[in-house]
């Protein structure tokens, strides 16, 4: 099955994400979109079958967001992609695509929604909330 995540390991939610992946036992193939971001097509589409809007799809804390106007609510979808295509921390974080869809997965437990493989153990996320029992069952 193949799974991508466009994952920023700096990001505590990325990496719980990462880790409910592979604890469906699926290796995806994890893009560092710091370093390789998607083509304005490619993210385009991700927002749209995540079903968000493009501003939706916009990270403001630890970004350029404010000093770029961003927040200016009569930005065209447009030039919100060019923030982001030129500011790729703009994206928020962490899409996921597999064969059942595309989620924004914040939070990370979003993917389980996508994952059509059942969790394969236990899984702690990194702030310490069980999410996953011993048998493999979402929890709460």
């Amino acid at each position: 099955m193949k799974v991508t995540i466009y994952h920023n390991p700096a990001c505590g939610t990325s990496r719980n994400t990462l880790a409910l992946i592979r604890n469906a036992g699926v290796e995806p193939q994890a893009i560092e979109y710091l370093q390789t971001p998607p083509d304005r097509e490619t993210l385009h589409r991700m927002i749209q079958d995540a079903g968000l809007t493009v501003r939706g799809a916009l990270r403001e804390k630890g970004t350029p967001y404010a000093e770029l106007g961003l927040a200016d609510g009569g930005l065209s979808d447009e030039a919100l992609l060019d923030a982001m295509m030129a500011h790729p921390i703009l994206i928020n974080r962490p899409f996921v695509m597999t064969p059942e869809g595309v989620r924004l997965c914040r939070p990370s437990e979003v993917v389980l929604d996508i994952l059509p493989l059942p969790q394969k153990g236990p899984f702690t996320k990194e702030d310490g909330a069980l999410l996953i029992d011993a048998e493999g069952r979402r929890v709460g």
